[in-house]
Parts: structure tokens; C-alpha cells; sequence
């Protein structure tokens, strides 16, 4: 699989890269780079990241090593997902585009979430997964799709998707989104691991189901 990866990320920027393009999201580079300054000690917060110094910019800031290392998917949901996003790799900063690498075990998930800020387009490596995404209010309607190897398939921004490893092997992907930072909301996590918790009374009347079951629910995800 490994003499593949680079195939599967090149393809995968390129189609990250016209994602951005077509619709960047992400505030737009006034000089040839603004490599982000990546510290947990400033009390301001901007939109995006600080401009390092262009004469201090090192070849590092636009270099990232380890997506050929599979996931830990001994986990409870049976995947591990492995971002590259500005925080890791400052040069990304102002350029609109980052990466990640999913690893699915057999009959895992990729359980179901959205980006807020990014447009998602994926293509597997490895394996079978089924993969789906939810339209907006009122029609809610499902696309889904099983994808084999070398298929690629998109999640527009801000829509709930998934992916489920319907095969009896490991499944690889890799996802490029039009963002630097797309955010993500898992939505079981959001709803019922909340801090501090949703009144379950909420949760009740809007799932219409007893208030055991949201007393259940809430105590897997604290």
C-alpha cells in the first residue's frame, strides 16, 4: 500500500486545491505566504493565524511527515482519523486547503459529522466504505455510495457524512478539504457529551423518546 500513498495524496491536493478555487472559504494570501505562527500563549485570536516573519521561514514550515503510519483504530468506534491541518503545518496558513488520512477497521465508522467550514472530497486507497451525506431541511435526503479503491467521492460543506467499512479488510482513505481548518462537529458527541449537558428534557422532546434513553445516551458519551 505504501508504494501507492503518493499517488492517493497528490490526487487528493489536486483535488483539494480546485475545491479552493472554485470556492475558497478561507481568507485569501496577500504576499507569496503567510506561514502561521502556531502559539498557545497569546491572548488575541484573529481569523486564521498570524504571518511568521517571511526571512525566518524554514523549508519545515511547508513539510509534514507520518500519513504512510496507519491509525489506532482499537477504539470503540473502530476508526482513527489523522489531520493535517494549519496547526501541524503552518505553511497551509491563507492557502485554503488541508488533508487528512482516515483508518477504518472491519465494520468501523467514520461515525456521522460535519465540516462547517470545508468542503470534503475523499478517495479510498485501501478496502470497501460505504459513505453517505444528508441534505438540509426539509427534504433530508440521503446520498450514499460504496466506494472500492480509487474511487473518490465529495461531502459539501457543512452537510452530516459518514463512512462505514463494509469490507473484511482495514480501509484507507484520504480526504482533502477548502479549508485549512474545516472545523468538525461529531454529532452524537455534540448532542449527548455537551459541557456541560443538553437538559435532557431538550433531548427528550426533540428525539421523542423516553427520558431513560437520553439518560443512557448521555452517560456513554461523558
Amino acid at each position: 500500500m505504501e508504494k501507492g500513498v503518493p499517488m492517493c495524496l497528490v490526487t487528493v491536493l489536486l483535488f483539494a486545491l480546485t475545491c479552493s478555487l472554485a470556492s475558497a472559504s478561507d481568507p485569501s494570501p496577500l504576499q507569496d505566504f503567510c506561514v502561521a505562527i502556531n502559539s498557545s500563549t497569546s491572548a488575541v485570536f484573529v481569523n486564521g493565524k498570524f504571518c511568521k516573519d517571511p526571512k525566518i521561514v524554514t523549508v519545515d514550515d511547508f513539510f509534514f511527515s507520518g500519513l504512510q503510519i496507519p491509525g489506532n483504530t482499537a477504539n470503540r468506534l473502530g476508526s482513527n482519523v489523522t489531520r493535517v491541518n494549519v496547526d501541524l503545518l503552518p505553511g497551509l496558513n491563507t492557502l485554503g486547503i488541508s488533508l487528512a488520512r482516515v483508518d477504518i477497521a472491519p465494520y468501523g465508522v467514520n461515525p456521522p459529522h460535519l465540516h462547517p467550514l470545508g468542503t470534503e472530497i475523499t478517495m479510498v486507497a485501501e478496502g470497501t466504505l460505504y459513505v453517505g451525506f444528508v441534505t438540509s431541511d426539509p427534504d433530508n435526503r440521503l446520498f450514499t455510495k460504496v466506494l472500492n479503491k480509487g474511487d473518490v467521492f465529495v461531502f459539501p460543506i457543512g452537510h452530516i457524512h459518514f463512512q462505514f467499512n463494509v469490507g473484511k479488510t482495514n480501509a484507507v482513505a484520504f480526504a482533502g478539504f477548502s479549508s485549512q481548518n474545516p472545523g468538525l462537529i461529531t454529532i452524537a458527541d455534540a448532542v449527548f457529551g455537551s459541557n456541560p449537558p443538553i437538559n435532557p428534557d431538550v433531548l427528550t422532546k426533540a428525539f421523542q423518546v423516553d427520558k431513560n434513553v437520553i439518560n443512557y445516551l448521555e452517560q456513554q458519551f461523558k
